[in-house]
């Protein structure tokens, strides 16, 4: 009955609690979710080991369904090398692109622009305001990780070190609502536009995105200001490396322009090879020359890709033939949710079944994991940073805006622009395969 009722709750707000009639059940919860579910508990409790615990998750509901259920491709490993063989092209995709912005952070980093834009700050608390929009906008182009490390380093030599929680909570928010508008500023983002969903669908998640940086912003920034003032004259002269900015801009040219042609011109061909991915180790290798690659991140991004790409593999097969059908309330429901569970997931199972508003859902999937520290990616990388943020009940009382502006920027997109869902093209694709088998 414990595990009852941990399911059945969440099952209201995401729809994951309708399975096929014949699938095993205990207490009325099919066990394909149970492990599901207990895979991405695994993850929100045991913050050191995620890696492990994500594999062994793929690795227990591939078994299970090996052995029991079977897969839409077919039943036992027959049916699961065909599940793999379907889905090889959004994970290599996802790998390609997380490892890629990985080095592309780092080259952002290095050009000493994170450096040079604190001095154009104001003095007062306006500066701290000015900072979190800064953050708003790399996140646009870099991943939310790296925007929120890059000023979680510039609050530090700002503030003197002493960063208040509710500000640290406000430069997470920022990143992910950065992120939210943008097919390369956030890995469910980026799965949205491997899945076909074109780039400008999800932009109109910067309403709502907009909406809550004013919020977050302005409380803040004033939080920071009472708790320690900006520090004035922080700033030596420095240079920007245009060789590197100019790298970077290869890098993004490359992935988006190889997707927008080959969606274009070769539609049919985008779910036969990672061309977006591919495209992005090309500019890669061919920019070698130009300044040398930081190699030494790759190990670590590879270790995080596997732990993203292992949970994507988990909501992959799980079967979302009868769930109900999508609507704003779920979106909204998703958005707490993913406070406490990875987003990754979430968005994997949103984009199989089809059927969202992929801007409403962009929004609340991103932002609404700032809401607890260690709800994204961009939370757990900052508190590595400031440890006194791992905090539930600390991030909840100082950053209690947050969740106020996850609301608010929700009302104004529904509001102002509505609920359009759109089945991405791959998902339309493989139904109407399926229609033909």
């Amino acid at each position: 009955m414990k595990i009852r009722r941990f399911i059945l709750p969440l099952a209201s707000l995401v729809p994951v609690s309708a399975l096929a009639a014949n699938s095993p059940e205990v207490a009325g919860v099919p066990v394909d979710f149970i492990l599901f579910g207990l895979t991405l508990l695994g993850v929100a409790l045991f913050h050191s080991h995620t890696l492990l615990v994500a594999a062994s998750g793929a690795i227990v509901i591939s078994v299970y369904k090996i052995a029991f259920t079977g897969f839409k491709t077919g039943d036992g490993f027959s049916g699961f090398t065909a599940h793999l063989g379907h889905e090889w092209v959004m994970i290599a995709n996802l790998l390609c692109l997380l490892m890629g912005f990985a080095i592309l952070s780092r080259h952002f980093e290095k050009s000493h622009v994170p450096v040079i834009l604190p001095k154009y700050l104001p003095s007062d608390w306006k500066g701290g305001f000015v900072l979190l929009v800064l953050v708003f906008v790399l996140s646009g182009f870099l991943d939310n990780i790296a925007a929120a490390l890059i000023g979680g380093a510039m609050a530090h030599q700002l503030f003197r070190g002493k960063v208040h929680i509710g500000y640290l909570a406000a430069l997470v928010a920022a990143a992910n609502a950065g992120g939210a508008g943008s097919v390369v500023g956030d890995t469910t983002t980026t799965m949205m536009w491997i899945a076909g969903v074109s780039p400008v669908r999800v932009m109109p998640a910067y309403l709502a995105a907009g909406a809550a940086l004013l919020i977050i912003g302005f409380i803040g920034a004033k939080q920071q200001h009472r708790y320690s003032p900006i520090l004035r004259h922080a700033h030596q002269y420095v240079r920007v490396d245009w060789s590197r900015i100019a790298i970077v801009a290869i890098m993004l040219m490359a992935a988006i322009s190889t997707n927008v042609l080959v969606n274009m011109n070769y539609p049919e061909k985008a779910d036969h090879f990672p061309f977006i991915g591919v495209a992005l180790w090309v500019a890669i290798l061919l920019t070698m020359g130009i300044r040398r690659h930081d190699w030494e991140v790759v190990p670590e991004a590879f270790k995080g890709a596997i732990f993203l790409l292992s949970l994507v593999l988990c909501a992959s097969m799980m079967p979302v033939e009868s769930l109900p059908k999508p609507s704003w309330q779920t979106a909204f429901g998703l958005g707490f949710i993913s406070s406490v569970f990875d987003n990754i997931p979430l968005t994997a199972l949103a984009i199989k079944q089809g059927g969202y508003d992929w801007a409403v859902l962009a929004y609340a999937v991103g932002f609404g994991g700032s809401m607890v520290w260690f709800g994204s990616s961009a939370g757990v990388a900052l508190s590595n940073m400031y440890p006194e943020a791992r905090s539930v009940s600390r991030w909840l009382r100082q950053g209690w805006h947050v969740i106020v502006a996850y609301v608010v920027g929700f009302a104004v997109m529904i509001g102002v622009l509505g609920w359009h869902p759109e089945v991405p093209e791959s998902h339309q694709a493989a139904t109407e395969t399926v229609k033909t088998d």
